[in-house]
């Protein structure tokens, strides 16, 4: 059924975290009769087990329902498109945004305003969306619509009666959320008579189709069968299927300006078809690209090592696969003297991390060894060259180096006021610069730190939580390089560096973190028949040890009285034995002590 343009409307639902997005979508899902009430299940839009599972949105959505209005009478066709709410997914959050028109901004009435609905609000008010700001949960017994109303509507200069009340449990207020979609958002401006120009904002892999890339046209319209061209990544293909979500994939012929749908060409590689980029046709397309199209840069990196070093092969392949679904996921090979073969992993942070190696574990049947997870920092040597560092162990001899850069972040985080105390503390631990402080309310208080971003891949997000009772939260984003006086600490196990072991630190912190992770490493190795020396080393400058004592037998024990020089030929023998099984012997890093080092994040701040 086709629709005049000026009865289409594109939204979008932002929020924090477990403040209700998917549960208010499934109840529009409802309420607009889109789906069956037999098929209908909770988060029906969170279609991973993952997501369901973590009460998480993980990747974009976009579905079409129709909504006839009480004030006309016409009938509307909507877009609603379920973006992600974690500061991991910022840019394809941004993305999506980029295909609406206006946006509902949920916030929980018993949390109030978050660090990640600031942000969201910042990303929808510069892709100058129509913003229509609900209050969800109002049903439960803690909820406190007037306090948080004041602060959503400080937060959008809006006054707090202007702001809906809903609850997407029971499904009360949404049916006026949707008359207010009606008359606020502005209908799409694209132009149907132009060059065809839509944006991907974002993708997945079918096995058997290849490439399902979600788009918005922005103007004129696209055909089944057309020559199409990938503007940034110069991809070229032709439309094998063309067609719209509801949620199941449904084909039609044409998409047309305004309309959000899916293509499909046939394409087998992810990265050609990147969240951002315009699509056009190959002759007579448009000239310009639509703007705000970047390449995701990883911005975490860890090693990933499978426990049977037989699965090195099965573990490629899953990475492969995983890959074909996830275009800012970034790996490459690497051999450990104490893991074995592996992989070194980019990410986008902390949460995309454990959802890769989730994924890897549960869905390809994976036993995996995670190193430290390490940012990428760039090292500047004494003769003007100038590298990446992704690996600690690949960081250059300390007396060839001139400079390291290692990225900083701009975080905000929200707290109620009686922990601004304690979060600036740990801020300054992990060599924070404060840049400011505002009273969102009597109660709750923003705080802006500028941070290594080193700092926070540990586990800076788990001690502010333990802080402050859980109740701060945390959005950073990324403000570039700057130089900082980092060194390489190694860990030395009977002479020999290991390499798995090794962690690029502040120079300040390095010689009592040498000292802790000697100590938790000589309580996880197992003891040998010889004496095990544990040494922590900037350089070839030992700044820690301790020795993991060897097991002796009482050789003397046979010796009844007698001359002491029996004895102690029997002792120097043992000497000697023990020498030698030095010389020969390695010593196994069991799983714990890695485990060990992981765990060190109380030690850093």
């Amino acid at each position: 059924m086709a629709v005049d343009q000026s009865r289409i409307r594109n939204f979008s639902i932002i929020a924090h975290i477990d403040h209700g997005k998917s549960t208010l979508a499934d109840r529009i899902l409802e309420m607009t009769q889109t789906v069956d009430p037999r098929q209908m299940r909770e988060q029906l839009l969170d279609s991973m087990e993952l997501e369901r599972e973590r009460g998480i949105t993980i990747k974009s959505q976009a579905v079409r329902v129709f909504f006839t209005s009480k004030v006309d009478g016409e009938t509307y066709q909507f877009h609603l498109i379920d973006t992600p709410g974690h500061v991991d997914f910022t840019y394809e959050v941004s993305r999506s945004l980029a295909a609406c028109e206006g946006a509902l901004l949920v916030v929980d009435a018993s949390q109030g305003v978050e660090a990640q609905t600031l942000a969201n609000t910042y990303l929808a008010v510069d892709a100058g969306l129509e913003l229509i700001p609900c209050l969800n949960k109002i049903d439960l017994p803690g909820a406190e619509p007037e306090r948080v109303a004041e602060e959503v509507a400080d937060l959008l200069g809006d006054k707090p009666d202007a702001i809906k009340r809903i609850s997407g449990k029971t499904g009360m207020g949404v049916e006026e959320v949707l008359e207010e979609l009606v008359q606020k958002v502005p209908p799409p401006a694209g132009d149907p008579d132009a060059p065809p120009r839509a944006v991907i904002f974002d993708s997945e892999f079918d096995q058997y189709r290849g490439v399902i890339a979600y788009i918005r046209v922005v103007d004129g319209t696209f055909r089944k069968g057309d020559a199409i061209r990938a503007m940034a990544a110069g991809t070229e293909a032709e439309i094998d299927d063309i067609g719209f979500f509801t949620p199941a994939m449904t084909s039609i012929e044409t998409l047309t300006a305004g309309e959000v749908g899916y293509v499909i060409t046939g394409v087998k590689d992810v990265t050609k078809l990147r969240v951002g980029d315009t699509l056009t046709l190959k002759r007579g397309g448009a000239e310009e690209a639509l703007p705000g199209y970047r390449e995701v840069r990883p911005m975490v990196f860890c090693g990933l090592f499978p426990l049977d070093t037989d699965r090195y092969p099965d573990m490629r392949d899953a990475l492969e696969k995983l890959s074909l679904n996830d275009a800012a996921l970034f790996w490459e090979p690497e051999t450990s003297d104490a893991l074995g073969f592996g992989f070194r992993c980019g990410f986008l942070g902390l949460l995309h991390m454990d959802i890769v190696r989730e994924r890897l574990e549960r869905e390809y049947d994976l036993d995996l060894m995670a190193t430290m997870p390490s940012v990428g920092f760039e090292v500047t040597l004494t003769d003007g060259t100038e590298l990446d560092v992704h690996n600690p162990s690949d960081f250059p001899d300390p007396a060839n180096v001139a400079e390291v850069r290692e990225p900083m972040v701009k975080a905000s985080i929200l707290t109620p006021k009686e922990y601004v105390g304690t979060i600036m503390e740990l801020c300054q631990d992990k060599r924070g610069t404060h840049d400011g402080m505002h009273y969102l309310s009597a109660n709750r208080v923003q705080l802006e730190y500028t941070l290594p971003l080193a700092e926070i891949v540990l586990d800076f997000f788990d001690q502010l939580k333990s802080r402050t009772k859980g109740y701060a939260s945390l959005d950073y984003e990324p403000l570039g390089l700057q130089a900082s006086d980092l060194v390489k600490l190694d860990v030395l196990l009977g002479g020999d560096v290991v390499d798995a072991l090794s962690m690029l630190v502040h120079k300040e912190k390095a010689y009592p973190l040498g000292r802790t992770l000697t100590e938790k490493l000589r309580e996880k190795i197992p003891r040998q028949q010889y004496d095990v020396p544990i040494q922590a080393a900037i350089g070839s400058h030992i700044i820690a040890r301790e020795t993991v004592k060897a097991f002796r037998k009482d050789v003397t024990a046979k010796c009844y009285g007698g001359d002491i020089s029996r004895k102690r030929k029997l002792l120097e023998r043992q000497k000697e034995g023990k020498k030698r099984m030095k010389q020969v012997g390695r010593v196994e890093v069991p799983q714990e002590a890695f485990l060990a080092v992981l765990e060190l994040g109380d030690s850093r701040s």
